[in-house]
């Protein structure tokens, strides 16, 4: 059965204000011409490299409907949505922390959100065993009434409550291996049992004061939130490691009806805004991986949403690296850089130092 992949020109269109890598221009801080890192090249340069290759030849591309008002307003309040689309249609503003956006930019937010209900649809369905959905703005750190870090509305979390209200799924994991942590997703579902949500992420990178490993939900949610915090340097096999030991026994503990990934290529060793060192032969492994759980766990239902990813040269290498293991096509985008990733990688006593962290947390997580 084929893969969906959801996208659209539209989406590429968002604007992402005045601002100079994530300082706002001004005073002493001189504009460049890339403006903020949340910008369309990384995310049109992965499709045009699916299209060089052949790639997109083997998946089922296809655009959605925007998120209705309802679907929104189950996750955002209408407050909040009101005073998004008002600043849009006049002509754009700013109402959170590195959050700019143009005029359009509410309906462009809410066209995001709605291709990846569409991916979540289609697979919850049956049409497709799994979807990819290239979203932009990207949605994980958006909290219902305050968007930050270049999320305007919560994608993962607007599809999921959709799917939910309408009685499609009941257990959803949502797994976020974006080098940032998920703290919007995490807050929206903290007090939840029926979704995990787990988070990969360099720690105390974004933002600087969540993400801890004892974060673990409350409420009827107490145990349904993981997230693992890891060191700058990680590496290709730490992130195995972290996937392997802490990520794949609690999906199998929760035994979801479907998998979503916030699927953020900024932990690649090139990004601007980490210092991860993954590769996009990481990105390949930790999506077979994912898949092969939920072909155990879930009849392989699995989504992949784009999230963040901020090298403009490497992350469609990552992204078709992923989309290859995703979807079984025979084409492949070999890594230009793949020597170069390897030479970084950290060394034993590094390696050692991950080894001990997760051995910590895997007791953290084990007990009650």
């Amino acid at each position: 059965m084929a893969t969906g992949f959801y996208w659209d020109e539209h989406c590429f269109w968002h604007g992402g204000g005045n601002y100079a890598m994530t300082l706002p221009v001004g005073g002493l801080v001189q504009p460049i011409q890339a403006g903020l890192p949340e910008n369309p090249e990384a995310k049109r340069r992965l499709l045009n490299l699916m299209r060089v290759t052949g790639l997109d030849r083997h998946l089922s591309l296809r655009s959605a409907d925007p998120a209705t008002e309802e679907e929104l307003q189950r996750v955002h309040p209408r407050s909040y949505l009101r005073e998004f689309r008002d600043t849009s249609a006049q002509g754009g503003g700013e109402l959170g922390l590195r959050t700019p956006f143009g005029q359009g930019g509410y309906e462009i937010a809410a066209l995001s959100a709605g291709l990846t209900r569409a991916a979540l649809f289609d697979v919850l369905s049956g049409e497709f065993d799994s979807s990819y959905a290239l979203s932009r703005p990207p949605g994980h750190h958006c909290l219902p009434e305050f968007p930050n870090g270049f999320c305007l509305l919560a994608n993962i979390a607007i599809a999921v409550e959709a799917a939910l209200a309408e009685g499609l799924v009941g257990r959803v994991a949502v797994l976020d291996w974006d080098v940032h942590h998920g703290n919007g997703t995490e807050a929206i579902f903290y007090d939840r049992a029926e979704v995990l949500t787990i988070s990969m992420h360099q720690e105390r990178n974004y933002p600087l004061d969540t993400g801890d490993a004892e974060d673990r939900g409350a409420g009827a949610g107490l145990g349904a939130n993981m997230n693992i915090p890891l060191p700058p340097g990680t590496g290709h096999f730490g992130y195995l490691a972290a996937f392997d030991r802490l990520v794949l026994p609690a999906l199998e503990r929760f035994r979801p009806d479907v998998i979503v990934v916030a699927c953020g290529f900024d932990a690649g060793a090139f990004d601007p805004l980490a210092r991860m060192l993954a590769s996009a032969e990481t990105f390949r492994e930790l999506t077979a991986r994912t898949r092969a759980a939920a072909e155990d766990l879930c009849d392989g239902r699995i989504v992949l949403v784009h999230e963040g990813g901020y090298s403009e040269v490497y992350v469609p290498f990552c992204g078709h690296a992923a989309l290859e293991a995703l979807s079984d096509a025979p084409t492949r985008a070999p890594d230009p850089l793949a020597n170069t990733v390897a030479a970084r990688q950290p060394g034993p006593r590094h390696d050692r130092m991950v080894d001990g962290l997760i051995s910590d947390l895997e007791d953290l997580f084990s007990s009650p």
